[in-house]
């Protein structure tokens, strides 16, 4: 076994030989594809949102990043962006690329609100500036109340679409879903494809009966409607693939389905998890390596997967990884 390990470690080191040249030669079409251009990035603070931000500067040559972000904990978004771009794993790139941090620009708003929370002069700076859009904010609380998941998970995909419409210089859009949007009860045994599959409820429908109905009635009315979801989380993002299927019709727009996220395997630093994530499967792996923890409970029906973060895509379609 160790054997093998070893062979697969070589093999993975060898192709990141590869990709290391192509970029360092400039052929990469990615990095043609990315330099210059600005992009517009929801939630950056988060782990794949870090990484995303990181991979854009190190490797495409990005001219600015623009991040949505609220204010929160008594901190503006200003002051957020300076807080997120001294996780470490932004080191390398402080050293390599010194200036990028005066390209990463704050911008004061909420994907939970209509219009983002954006204010008219932010409005008309993104839909004017940005060329791509990487959608990858969503409140992950698998228990999250239908309400906070519709405002949040539904409306904040909408108003997306509704911004990316509005921009002038548009080249792509990359919308984050779930491996598990379409991993219900019913499917159980069955391939989750490549494609867009019925909706359980109107998500226009959805969006409205939260906004004015109250929390507790919401709840009880969605309760055999979401039945078939393992948790109001997956639930959220299938909707939110109905909302790019019926209104991103004439956009350039990407559906990307990671599974579990877990820790980077070689960038931009071997292991690194933003503290969010590691009370999660990084943080299982680590306690069972360290003697902490001996076993967790599982059954021998679960088939487990996961991924390192993706690099950027640009293509029109779903990608499950």
């Amino acid at each position: 076994m160790s054997e093998l390990m070893l062979a697969l470690e070589k093999e993975a080191v060898n192709r990141q030989h590869d990709v290391a040249n192509i970029i360092a030669s400039g052929a990469s079409s990615v990095e043609k594809f990315y330099s210059g251009t600005n992009v517009f990035v929801t939630g950056g603070s988060g782990f794949l949102g870090k990484q995303l931000l990181e991979k854009l500067f190190r490797c495409c040559n990005v001219n600015k990043v623009y991040l949505l972000l609220r204010a929160k904990k008594g901190k503006t978004a200003q002051q957020r962006v300076k807080e997120i771009l001294q996780d470490p794993v932004f080191d390398s790139l402080h050293n390599r690329k010194s200036k990028f941090a005066d390209n990463v620009l704050a911008v004061s708003g909420d994907v939970s609100e209509v219009k983002l929370g954006l204010s008219a002069s932010d409005w008309d700076l993104i839909t004017g500036q940005v060329n791509i859009i990487f959608h990858t904010a969503a409140t992950v609380n698998f228990n999250e109340s239908m309400k906070v998941v519709a405002l949040t998970n539904v409306r904040g995909t909408r108003e997306i679409l509704r911004l990316a419409k509005c921009c002038k210089e548009l080249r792509s859009i990359v919308h984050v879903s779930t491996a598990y949007s379409h991993a219900t009860h019913s499917r159980v045994g069955r391939a989750v494809k490549e494609q867009f599959y019925d909706s359980p409820v109107p998500p226009n429908a959805f969006i409205d009966m939260a906004e004015t109905i109250d929390e507790s009635k919401l709840e009880n009315m969605m309760q055999q409607v979401k039945a078939d979801w393992p948790n109001a989380y997956s639930f959220s993002k299938a909707l939110g693939e109905e909302i790019v299927r019926s209104e991103a019709e004439n956009l350039p727009i990407s559906i990307v389905r990671p599974a579990i996220v877990i820790s980077s395997y070689r960038e931009p630093l071997p292991g690194w998890i933003d503290p969010m994530n590691s009370l999660g499967p990084s943080g299982l792996i680590l306690g069972l390596m360290t003697g902490i923890i001996h076993g967790t409970d599982s059954s021998d029906e679960t088939d487990g997967s996961s991924k390192a973060c993706e690099q950027p895509l640009t293509h029109n379609r779903v990608y499950p990884c």
